[in-house]
């Protein structure tokens, strides 16, 4: 998914500006497993460096969105409507949500997906998907490695038990609502216009300074769901600035095949009993969330009801 969220006008305000501390994971580091999963259990979200994934393949793929979101709105229409890929502009699923927002929602390695592009870049439409697959490529690479840390950290076997397959990716103006991802992990990359905030346990706000050589890491609903809880999904949303830039950002998301069961692991449970969610496939919960809005709890139908 690449995403441009669209500047303010000059009378919106920033919000109030306060450092917090977001967590930062050193893949290079021998005790990055440790970190990674305690970066998981309370925040749900860090920054990692030391990533792996090319520089050059960030730039070129950055440069294709630029050019892209660059075209009249009258060229870009014509890469839309988003069923599912494809350009989308301020409207966000069927169900009322909204955000001062553009984006493409692209798969890999789908002749027929880039077609819409043919008639707006001609042959450079092939070298668009060309460096769609390559960035992919790599940053799911890095995913798989993340989530095999994490299973390490937590002593699961196998240790690919969380990898994902590809998912064929004053006052604030909120160019995408606050919501948490559904996929088991996403993998945001954005450039360096601030406007990302995530929500801490105690339901406050907090902006997360953008860094464009570095990737943010969400974790997701599936993954909550698996660790049984002990991972927590992100809560997060874009926020516009105050500023004549636009935002620019590129999410891999990972998850699972739509037939693939998701229940928690019974390698962090004493046993069934311990379950906190019911066990239901990716295609049930994806089906569920279509119906919702993006601030509401997608996995509140999944939940167990604790006996009183």
């Amino acid at each position: 998914m690449v995403v441009l969220s669209k500047p303010a006008f000059d009378h919106f305000k920033n919000c109030p500006a306060f450092f917090h501390g977001i967590p930062l994971v050193d893949l290079s580091k021998p005790d990055s497993r440790a970190q990674l999963v305690k970066a998981c259990e309370e925040f749900g979200f860090f920054k990692v460096v030391n990533h792996g994934v090319p520089i050059h393949l960030i730039k070129e793929l950055e440069s294709e969105a630029v050019r892209f979101f660059s075209l009249p709105h009258s060229d870009k229409v014509k890469a839309g409507p988003p069923d599912p890929f494809g350009y989308g502009d301020k409207r966000i699923g069927p169900n009322g949500d909204v955000g001062w927002i553009e984006y493409l929602l692209l798969t890999t390695n789908n002749q027929s997906g880039y077609q819409k592009f043919a008639s707006i870049f001609g042959e450079a439409a092939e070298n668009f998907r060309r460096v769609v697959n390559e960035y992919v490529l790599a940053v799911r690479r890095m995913a798989c490695e993340i989530l095999e840390m994490l299973a390490d950290g937590l002593k699961i076997q196998p240790r690919n038990a969380f990898s994902p397959e590809d998912q064929s990716n004053g006052r604030n103006l909120i160019g995408f609502g606050e919501h948490t991802d559904p996929q088991i992990i996403s993998v945001l990359r954005s450039n360096n216009t601030s406007g990302l905030q995530i929500s801490l346990k105690d339901g406050s706000w907090i902006p997360v300074p953008p860094d464009q050589t570095s990737f943010f890491i969400n974790v997701g609903d599936s993954l909550q769901v698996m660790t049984n809880g002990r991972f927590k999904s992100v809560r997060h949303r874009v926020v516009v600035a105050n500023s004549s830039k636009s935002r620019l950002s590129m999410i891999y998301f990972g998850g699972p095949p739509l037939s693939e069961k998701i229940a928690p692991l019974p390698a962090l449970m004493d046993g069934e009993e311990d379950s906190l969610y019911k066990e239901f496939t990716w295609f049930e919960y994806k089906n569920n969330a279509y119906k919702t809005r993006l601030a509401d709890n997608r996995l509140g139908l999944f939940e167990k009801i604790a006996a009183s």
